[in-house]
């Protein structure tokens, strides 16, 4: 099918990298639900896209909650009828504390959303996508470069990414025999809000502070586009996009 005859579903819509997928997929002409859990961040996500923006839909969820992302699915279903790319973003961090001062409310709050919610949103996709007609879909996970090396004091943050990677592969085997691909996207300083101190100097694994290059955050919105775009019978099964100067390569 073409683009523009195509739904997608993209987590953690209203800012940063959701936001900007979301948005370049609306542009590319697909309907987008964008998903997060307030309003009003979504809905000015939408207006952004202008004329495109006629294509978004505004819903509200929790992604750690499997009620609530069941009724996304449902929502998306009603509207839509189909679902063709889920982009599973959604994700926060901890307090950049030592591991061993962190609660367990804490752990749990990055492991509920980052990898459960990824889990149940990929739950909820694979059923829709392997009884629609045509059968099948595209998953995409954010693993962040985080699914490779750690920073200092992140703990919950990397122990989930690279738990995504594994979630990732599992459901590219499972998913093949209903014609559904899915791949990770990992992310390295893009240009977001959450990314903002980077340019202000962060902990290095030496214990200095220094000032990390990013990169613009339009960059990862059009590689998820091309990830998207693929015909079925292809799939990006790993993408690494990343500030080219940034301290991950080698030693730093």
């Amino acid at each position: 099918m073409e683009s523009k005859t195509k739904t997608a579903l993209v987590t953690g819509a209203g800012t940063g990298i959701g936001r900007a997928a979301a948005v370049a997929l609306l542009e590319a002409g697909y309907r987008v639900a964008f998903a997060g859990r307030r309003r009003e961040p979504l809905e000015q996500a939408i207006a952004s896209a202008g004329a495109h923006a006629a294509r978004g839909l505004a819903v509200p969820a929790d992604v750690a909650d499997p009620q609530s992302v069941a009724a996304l699915f449902a929502k998306l279903r009603a509207e839509f009828g189909r679902l063709d790319v889920l982009f599973n973003n959604a994700g926060v961090g901890a307090p950049a504390v030592g591991l061993e001062e962190l609660s367990f409310e804490q752990w749990k709050s990055v492991v509920d959303i980052n990898l459960s919610g990824a889990f149940l949103c990929t739950q909820q996709a694979i059923r829709i996508m392997k009884e629609q007609s045509p059968r099948g879909g595209r998953i995409i996970n954010n693993g962040s470069i985080s699914a490779h090396a750690p920073r200092p004091n992140s703990a919950p943050y990397t122990a989930t990414k690279h738990a995504i990677s594994g979630l990732t592969k599992s459901t590219s085997l499972d998913g093949r025999k209903y014609d559904i691909a899915c791949g990770q996207i990992d992310i390295g300083n893009a240009g977001t809000e959450m990314a903002a101190q980077m340019a202000k100097g962060v902990p290095q694994a030496d214990g200095e502070i220094a000032i990390e290059p990013l990169m613009d955050v339009a960059h990862v919105a059009s590689a998820v586009v091309y990830m998207a775009g693929l015909p079925l019978d292809a799939n990006v099964q790993h993408m690494t996009i990343m500030a080219t100067k940034m301290p991950f390569v080698g030693r730093g």
